[in-house]
C-alpha cells in the first residue's frame, strides 16, 4: 500500500479530528469562563476572552469546511464541545471567582454557629423569625466563593439539620467587606484571598 496514502489517512482520520477536538475543547472552555466573567461584571476580561474564543472556533470550523466528506471530524467537533463544557466548569470551580451570600435557617439555637462564623472572620447578620410551626433563626453571611466549602462544613458540623441556600453576588461594597485573614488561615494578600475590590 502506498505510504503517502497511509500518511493521508492518518492525518485525515486521526490527527485532524484530534486537532479539531482540542480546538473545540479550548474555545468552549474559554467561552464558559467568558460567560462567568460577564455575569460577574468583568467588562474588560470578558471581551478579551471572547476574541480568543471566536479565533479558536474559526480555526476549527475552517478545517471542517475543507473536509466536509470526513464524518470523523463531525464527531470530533461535537465531542470537543461536550468536553469543553465539562473542562470549563471544572476550571471555573478551581478559579472560584466572586463572592456569595449564604443564608441559613435553623430551628436550633444558632449561638454556637454564629460564634464560630464570627471567629472565622465572617461578617454575620442574624435575625429571629417565625416559621410555619415555630420560631427560627436566620443567618446571613457574604463570603468569598473560595471559602464556601469551609463555611458549609461548619454549618453541617454545628447545625446538621439546618437549611441553607447559596446565591452569587455580583457587587459588594468594599467598606462592608473588609480585608481579613481567610477561613483557611492564609494571608488575604494571597492569590485566592487578595483584597476584594468593588466590581466596575
Amino acid at each position: 500500500m502506498d505510504a503517502s496514502f497511509l500518511d493521508s489517512n492518518l492525518f485525515n482520520y486521526l490527527i485532524l479530528p484530534l486537532l479539531i477536538f482540542l480546538s473545540r475543547v479550548g474555545d468552549v472552555t474559554v467561552g464558559t469562563i467568558r460567560i462567568i466573567f460577564v455575569s460577574k461584571g468583568k467588562k474588560y476580561l470578558a471581551p478579551l476572552l471572547g476574541f480568543f474564543e471566536v479565533f479558536i472556533w474559526i480555526l476549527a470550523i475552517s478545517r471542517i469546511m475543507q473536509n466536509l466528506d470526513n464524518y470523523v471530524n463531525y464527531f470530533a467537533y461535537a465531542a470537543g464541545f461536550a468536553a469543553g463544557n465539562y473542562v470549563g466548569m471544572l476550571l471555573e470551580e478551581k478559579i472560584a471567582i466572586g463572592v456569595m451570600v449564604v443564608r441559613v435557617i435553623t430551628q436550633k439555637p444558632a449561638d454556637l454557629l454564629i460564634e464560630k462564623l464570627i471567629g472565622m472572620g465572617c461578617r454575620v447578620t442574624s435575625v429571629d423569625a417565625r416559621g410555619a410551626k415555630e420560631d427560627v433563626h436566620l443567618i446571613f453571611s457574604v463570603i468569598h466563593r473560595s471559602e464556601l466549602k469551609t463555611v458549609i462544613d461548619v454549618i453541617k458540623k454545628y447545625n446538621p439539620r439546618a437549611f441553607y441556600s447559596v446565591e452569587d453576588v455580583r457587587y459588594v461594597n468594599e467598606k462592608v467587606f473588609p480585608v481579613r485573614r481567610s477561613l483557611l488561615g492564609k494571608s488575604p494578600n494571597g492569590s485566592a484571598f487578595r483584597r476584594w475590590r468593588k466590581e466596575k
